[in-house]
C-alpha cells in the first residue's frame, strides 16, 4: 500500500511538473488545469495590474491672467458644499486662484487600486469594508477642471503640480482648510473646499474609478454566460483591459467587439484606476514628448511612399478638414474593407485582429504601433473628445482599437463574422482618442 501511494504520488508530480511547461488557453473546457483546480492543487498567476485612463486639461494660463482664472473657480453643478460657497465675483483681484477652466487637452495618468487600496496605503483582505475604509482615505478633486497643488498651505505657496477634475490623491492630513496630499510624483497642499474626503468620497470613488480586468493569461475565452459551459464569444490577448461592467461570484461581466461577455477571475487581475495629479515637471515632458512624437510621425510619413493609397477613391463621405497624412492613413485602410478578421493576426488581405490591422496600416506609413488594444491608448498624443478628433485618429474601446475615418465613423477589423468593416465611433464607449499625425 505505501509503494502504491508513493507511485501515485510521483505520477502526480510528473503531471504537475509537465504542466507548468505547456502553453494553454484559459478557460478551455475540462483542461488539465481544470483537474489541478478541482483536486485543491493551487498555482500561481502574475499579479501585476496597469490600467490607463483619461481626464480633462486645461491649457495653462499665466498666472496673471485673473479674469480666466476666477471664471474657473466653481464647482460643479450639484456638488455638496463643504465649505463655504465661493462667489467667483468675489474673487475679483485676488492675488492667486487654484481653480481654471478647461479648454479641451487630454493626458493619461493613473492611480491604481488593487483590492480596493491605492500603492501608497497597507492592502488588507480586500473586502468591501475593508476597500470603503481605504476610500475615505482619499481626497477627490471636484472642479470644473483642476484644482493647484501647492507647496504650502496658502495661496503664497508654489504651485507644485495640478489634481484635475475628479482626480484623486492620498489624504495625509489637514491645516487651515487645506488637505495635504500625495498623489502620483506630487505632495503638497489643495484647497480643501474644491475636493471631498472621509465618507463623502467613498460612493464618489466608486463613481469615478474605472474598474479594470487586466488579462493574465496568453489567450482568454470571454464566455456568454458566466459558466464554463456556455459558448465562448470571443477571445482576448494577454495583457489587455477590459472595463468590468459588473462583478459575479468567480466571474466578471466585460464589454469587448462581439458584445457583453463574461470572463473568469482566474485569469485577470481586478484593479480599480483612478486619475492622480501631475507635476510641472510630467507636463512640461508630456507635451514635449507629444510634440517631439508627433514630428517624428509626419517626419517618417513624408519620406514613405504612399502611392498605394492614390488606388484607393475617395466618394468624400470620410474626408472632413484635418491632417493631410491622416487622410492618407484612412484612404490607404479603406482599400481592405472587406478582407477577413483573424484572431492574432497582421495581414491586411489575408485577415486580422483589430490591433493587427491599425499596425500594419500605420506600417505603411514608417510608425511602429504595438500589436495591443491596451498599448495603443498610450501611443502618439491624445486628443480629448470625439468632436476633436481628425481622419487618422486612433480610437481606443474596451479590448478593441479602430482608426477614425472621419465624419463620425471608423474602420477597423471588427470580428471573425464580418471582417474588416466601416462603423459608427460612438457604436461603444470610447475609453482614448491618440493622434499620431
Amino acid at each position: 500500500m505505501r509503494k502504491h501511494l508513493v507511485r501515485t504520488a510521483a505520477y502526480m508530480t510528473t503531471f504537475a511538473v509537465a504542466f507548468s511547461s505547456a502553453v494553454m488557453s484559459a478557460d478551455a473546457k475540462t483542461t488539465a488545469l481544470d483537474v489541478l483546480v478541482s483536486t485543491g492543487i493551487s498555482y500561481t498567476m502574475n499579479t501585476n495590474a496597469t490600467a490607463l485612463s483619461e481626464l480633462q486639461q486645461d491649457t495653462d494660463e499665466a498666472e496673471s491672467d485673473k479674469t480666466d482664472a476666477v471664471l474657473g473657480e466653481t464647482r460643479l453643478p450639484g456638488q455638496e458644499e463643504t465649505a463655504t460657497v465661493v462667489d467667483a465675483s468675489s474673487l475679483t483681484g485676488t492675488s492667486d486662484m487654484d481653480v481654471k477652466s478647461s479648454t479641451g487637452k487630454v493626458i493619461q495618468d493613473t492611480i491604481i487600486v488593487s483590492k480596493g487600496y491605492t500603492s501608497d496605503l497597507i492592502a488588507a483582505s480586500g473586502s468591501k469594508d475593508d476597500e470603503e475604509e481605504a476610500f475615505k482615505k482619499l481626497v477627490i478633486a471636484q472642479v470644473r477642471n483642476y484644482v493647484n497643488v501647492r507647496d504650502i498651505p496658502s495661496e503664497e505657496g508654489e504651485i507644485v503640480g495640478k489634481l484635475y477634475n475628479n482626480s484623486v490623491g492620498n489624504f495625509i492630513e489637514e491645516k487651515d482648510g487645506w488637505y495635504k496630499i500625495s498623489s502620483g510624483s506630487v505632495e503638497g497642499y489643495v484647497k480643501g473646499e474644491f475636493c471631498v474626503t472621509g465618507e463623502d468620497a467613498v460612493e464618489l470613488a466608486k463613481q469615478v474609478g474605472t474598474r479594470i480586468a487586466t488579462v493574465n493569461t496568453t489567450t482568454l475565452y470571454v464566455r456568454e454566460d458566466a459558466t464554463t459551459d456556455s459558448s465562448v464569444i470571443g477571445m482576448v490577448p494577454i495583457d489587455d483591459e477590459l472595463i468590468v461592467m459588473e462583478e459575479l461570484d468567480g466571474w466578471v461581466k466585460v464589454n469587448i467587439e462581439e458584445g457583453d461577455g463574461y470572463v473568469s477571475t482566474d485569469y485577470v487581475n481586478l484593479s480599480t484606476e483612478f486619475v492622480k495629479a501631475e507635476s510641472k515637471e510630467e507636463e512640461a515632458a508630456r507635451l514635449a514628448k507629444e510634440e517631439e512624437n508627433r514630428k517624428a510621425a509626419q517626419k517618417a510619413a513624408a519620406s514613405r511612399s504612399t502611392s498605394s493609397s492614390s488606388q484607393y477613391v475617395d466618394t468624400g463621405s470620410y474626408a472632413p478638414a484635418g491632417s493631410g497624412t491622416g487622410q492618407n492613413v484612412v484612404n490607404f485602410a479603406m482599400q481592405f474593407v472587406g478582407n477577413p478578421y483573424v484572431y492574432g493576426g497582421t495581414s491586411l488581405t489575408n485577415g486580422c485582429d483589430c490591433s493587427g490591422f491599425v499596425m500594419s496600416v500605420y506600417n505603411n506609413f514608417g510608425v511602429s504601433l504595438p500589436h495591443s488594444s491596451a498599448a495603443d491608448r498610450s501611443v502618439g498624443a491624445t486628443v480629448g473628445s470625439l468632436e476633436e478628433a481628425q481622419p487618422g485618429d486612433i480610437m481606443c474601446y474596451s479590448g478593441h482599437v479602430a482608426i477614425y475615418a472621419g465624419n463620425g465613423q471608423i474602420v477597423h477589423a471588427s470580428t471573425s463574422k464580418t471582417g474588416i468593416i466601416v462603423s459608427s465611433a460612438s457604436y461603444r464607449s470610447i475609453l482614448s482618442i491618440r493622434r499620431i499625425f
